[in-house]
């Protein structure tokens, strides 16, 4: 009997690729979207397809439908979505983690949680080890997230611990690629529009920052492999230890897309994390997982991706 996977925040980014990966694997895939973030266009190519269904659904309700497993990636990802209700952000992280953890129990389904590299906060520890705690302000203008996801983290554990709910849980770092919000504020979105647009390009602080960056491609296997095996409930790093600095990652885009803009600084946000940088040490042993595609390759794609969308 083909499996029947449901995907919350299908219709997302990081969800409308996985949807396409569960597809070409022969899945059955229900799509779960309440299109806060998300779009039809990202998905739109597979509402035809036998093996898809679309379901309108926001995860803070409780949902009843018959599937085998779960990938839980419901939640606004960017600090322009997460911050601009935070309230809805961290009912939609907890609250969502609890329904589709009912799921889960009810159905007897393996679920994954999409956690983040947000749950180490600012860290104190460079790379960052799954068995770092973390650094994060409760009450600060990200808090809604970071706190959302590490409580989501912890409801996962309870479950399986109390209740025998199979669990995967995730911890993705910053993914790019076809497909991204062109206005969700994330460096890399941020960085190819002013590109395309011939705008300067806004950098914080003074561009020392770091982030390591996923290309999506690699994202997605990367939860396949996370999924598909039994040896490890996780938490696990998913992202790209290849570290680049901001100022870098601008100068990049800014020769990829041959564009003229310049570059502006403006002071660092609240709560801004200094560095970034995953240590994918358990995901190389347990997952034989690695990125395997370079920044400059995964920006052309993306860049290609966004010459379709700008200015239309």
């Amino acid at each position: 009997m083909t499996p029947t996977t449901l995907v919350t925040g299908g219709a997302g980014f990081l969800g409308s690729h996985l949807c396409d990966r569960l597809i070409a694997g022969g899945q059955e895939v229900l799509c779960l979207d309440n299109f806060y973030t998300g779009g039809k266009d990202n998905i739109r190519h597979l509402l035809g397809h036998k093996r898809f269904e679309l379901i309108r659904h926001d995860v803070c309700l409780p949902l009843y439908v018959e599937v085998d497993r779960i990938f839980n990636l419901a939640c606004p990802a960017s600090p322009i979505h997460y911050q601009n209700d935070p309230i809805a952000t961290t009912k939609t992280s907890v609250v969502g983690a609890i329904n589709m953890l009912g799921l889960a129990k009810r159905r007897h389904a393996r679920i994954l949680q999409a956690s983040t590299s947000e749950v180490y906060g600012d860290p104190q520890i460079h790379p960052q080890p799954e068995g770092y705690w973390g650094h994060v302000n409760p009450i600060g203008p990200r808090a809604c997230y970071d706190e959302g996801k590490r409580c989501a983290e912890t409801l996962f554990f309870d479950y399986h611990q109390q209740a025998g709910v199979d669990i995967r849980v995730a911890r993705i770092f910053n993914t790019y690629g076809p497909r991204m919000h062109p206005n969700d504020g994330r460096v890399v979105s941020n960085f190819i529009v002013q590109a395309l647009k011939g705008e300067p390009i806004t950098l914080y602080g003074d561009g020392s920052q770091t982030r390591s960056f996923c290309y999506v491609d690699d994202l997605i296997d990367g939860l396949m492999r996370m999924m598909n095996q039994d040896a490890e409930i996780g938490p696990i790093n998913i992202g790209n230890p290849s570290e680049f600095t901001i100022r870098e990652l601008a100068e990049t885009v800014l020769r990829l897309t041959d564009s003229r803009s310049g570059l502006i600084f403006h002071p660092l946000p609240q709560d801004d994390p200094a560095q970034r940088q995953p240590d994918i040490t358990k995901a190389r042993a347990v997952l034989a997982w690695e990125p395997m595609v370079g920044l400059e390759d995964g920006l052309k794609e993306t860049i290609a991706y966004f010459r379709t969308v700008v200015n239309q």
